[in-house]
């Protein structure tokens, strides 16, 4: 969304740089400025990230600089070696400023992951954008903050869209929502509810209901996250019936590592075809390798029927025979190219974390 010119003063930045020399936006005067707020676990900031670093190319040369603010949603987040990490595996290259206290969140009021706004050359915000989407009128509006440095610049065609998702008329359809793990935002469906702080065995119910996680086997319940005391004979299950496309989870070694981890979907091993890039085949049972605190692609499925609305009702469970495995988001995409099939629930660029 844009602001009119000389309205809002951008506030200043001060915090731990990463990989870069302290900025300040005062010294930044005379070039354009994308603040981009963001945590490197939360599947809308990375959904958002190929787009940032390519601008970053295209533009850094003609006068835009864009500052990575890392604003960590889960403790562990707050270490400066795992941000490190998630920079060189997502190949970004420009400035990260690591906002573990959240001094620069608070100074621009914001509320979301992720978030973008857009600062002139005389240091004004003219432009921001909360959530995924809007990547064209995102990258016009700062060749149009370019241009208003050097008028005759010579500027390339806006990006194509890297996901079919991300095109003219995409849509999110209804799904399961973000669900936490750990007992301060976390709902777990097991009758008996959440043990807070303590290690407890935990029965399944006869019957489960959708969009709540269930657990079985042994678990210490923590404010963030459930973590496994399970062992190869008893493994701590993790079962969650879901509506989704695309499934991931947030999950951390906290003892040893790597964790190997077990996903079946629907009594079965995932089929290659509905495998996330981090689900991996051996003897035919499927698996994921915990090996970074980070966010982990299990399923994207490809039976997802538009014309019906989304994508049909699935049940994953993980199984893991060891201890320390700390799980704490699930997060779930479902977005399709078809504005006018059933079920719609809104315009892609409305997803966000906030």
């Amino acid at each position: 969304m844009q602001i009119e010119k000389g309205r809002i003063h951008a506030p200043e930045i001060s915090s731990e740089w990463l990989n870069s020399p302290p900025l300040t936006l005062r010294e930044l005067r005379g070039r354009v400025v994308l603040i981009d707020f963001w945590d490197y676990t939360c599947v809308n900031c990375i959904r958002t990230l190929p787009y940032l670093v390519e601008w970053d190319r295209r533009y850094r040369d003609l006068g835009l600089t864009i500052i990575g603010a890392h604003a960590p949603e889960f403790q562990f987040a707050r270490t400066v070696d795992f941000v490190r990490e998630a920079v060189a595996r997502f190949q970004i290259r420009y400035p990260v400023v690591l906002d573990n206290h959240y001094r620069i969140w608070q100074a621009f009021a914001n509320k979301y992951w992720p978030a973008k706004y857009l600062i002139d050359k005389d240091g004004y915000v003219r432009y921001f954008q909360f959530g995924e989407g809007d990547y064209s009128a995102t990258e016009l509006t700062i060749q149009e903050l370019l241009r208003e440095i050097q008028p005759a610049l010579s500027l390339p065609a806006p990006l194509l869209p890297f996901r079919e998702a991300d095109r003219p008329g995409a849509v999110c359809y209804r799904v399961t929502p973000e669900l936490y793990l750990g007992y301060d935002r976390g709902k777990i469906g097991n009758p008996s509810g959440f043990r807070n702080g303590s290690l407890a065995h935990y029965e399944l119910p006869e019957t489960r209901c959708p969009d709540v996680f269930f657990v079985a086997g042994f678990w210490t319940s923590q404010a963030e996250f459930m973590e496994t005391a399970g062992t190869p004979q008893n493994p701590s299950r993790l079962l969650l019936a879901y509506t989704a496309k695309e499934v991931n989870l947030v999950m951390v070694p906290h003892n040893v590592e790597p964790i190997r981890v077990e996903a079946r979907q629907d009594g079965h091993p995932v089929l290659p075809e509905d495998a996330g890039e981090d689900l991996v085949r051996i003897d035919g049972r499927t698996w994921v390798e915990v090996t970074v605190p980070r966010m982990y692609r299990l399923i994207n499925n490809q039976r997802f029927d538009v014309s019906a609305g989304g994508a049909a009702a699935r049940e994953l469970e993980l199984s893991c025979g060891a201890a320390g495995l700390g799980c704490y988001a699930f997060t779930f995409v479902s977005c399709a190219l078809d504005s006018a099939a059933p079920g719609a629930s809104g315009r892609a660029s409305e997803r966000m974390n906030g």
